[in-house]
């Protein structure tokens, strides 16, 4: 581990209801995070970690947490306890692989997404970069934890790869369970990106929002507009409850579940 990778690792934390985000900048992340596991919290997932003590009891085990979310970093300051900057994993992404740009040790794995998006978004990011910076993609049934060999196959694939960076796109909470369980089985793999959406935004299947709506809080809206059917229970059932815990926590209120 650098000098740089402790430090980062040891950022101060800020506690987000019964979890946390590393008080860091997107610059730092870029230039000192190249090994180790990354989570970027949302608030789908701060909402999954009231719910699922699996996903609860493994937090810990992320070298660096960000926060990834206009609203929750808008929390934060609520709270008292602001934090630099959202850091979201959508916007990291891009400034990473430019980052390595150059880096022929820093080799990269896509495995999630649909049939077909993490092979255009293959094609878009190595052309950016100039080289074969994404040297596989896997795109796994959704039920594969339940497909006999499928985990196996997936885990095979990335290591005939050879790539030292391993992108998981299986949604919040499951991809970081996936991390976790299996990969002492990829040797290989040194830096751990869990960023679900990213392989749609790199692939050019869905368009970020304009850089306002993201900054007012409002990107949540601009994707329910987008998607209404996929979206409507993570938007407007699921997440809403994030505010009055936020708040139960301002006023001392809040108890974590799993306390």
């Amino acid at each position: 581990m650098t000098k740089a990778n402790a430090s980062i690792k040891t950022a101060p934390r800020v506690r987000m209801l019964n979890a946390y985000v590393h008080d860091i900048s997107m610059d730092e992340l870029v230039a000192d995070f190249d090994e180790g596991l990354l989570l970027t919290l949302h608030v789908d997932m701060a909402m999954k970690l009231q719910q699922d003590p699996e996903f609860h009891a493994i937090i810990d085990q992320f070298d660096v947490i960000t926060c990834d979310s206009q609203i929750m970093y808008f929390a934060t300051k609520f709270l008292g306890t602001p934090v630099q900057e959202r850091v979201s994993g959508s916007d990291y992404f891009p400034r990473f692989y430019m980052h390595h740009k150059d880096n022929p040790d820093m080799t990269l794995f896509m495995l999630g997404g649909k049939p077909g998006i993490a092979e255009r978004a293959q094609k878009n990011v190595n052309a950016k970069v100039g080289r074969d910076f994404i040297v596989g993609t896997y795109a796994p049934s959704f039920d594969f934890e339940n497909t006999p060999g499928e985990i196996d196959a997936m885990i095979d694939a990335v290591n005939a790869s050879g790539a030292t960076a391993l992108l998981v796109g299986l949604g919040g909470g499951r991809q970081e369970k996936f991390i976790i369980k299996y990969r002492d089985r990829m040797p290989g793999v040194k830096l751990w990106l869990p960023l679900g959406g990213t392989i749609d935004y790199e692939s050019g299947t869905f368009e970020r929002p304009p850089k306002w709506i993201t900054e007012s809080g409002f990107e949540w809206l601009y994707r329910l507009v987008k998607e209404p059917r996929a979206r409507f229970h993570r938007y407007v059932v699921h997440e809403p409850p994030f505010l009055w815990a936020i708040l139960k926590q301002r006023l001392g209120w809040y108890r974590d579940p799993f306390g």
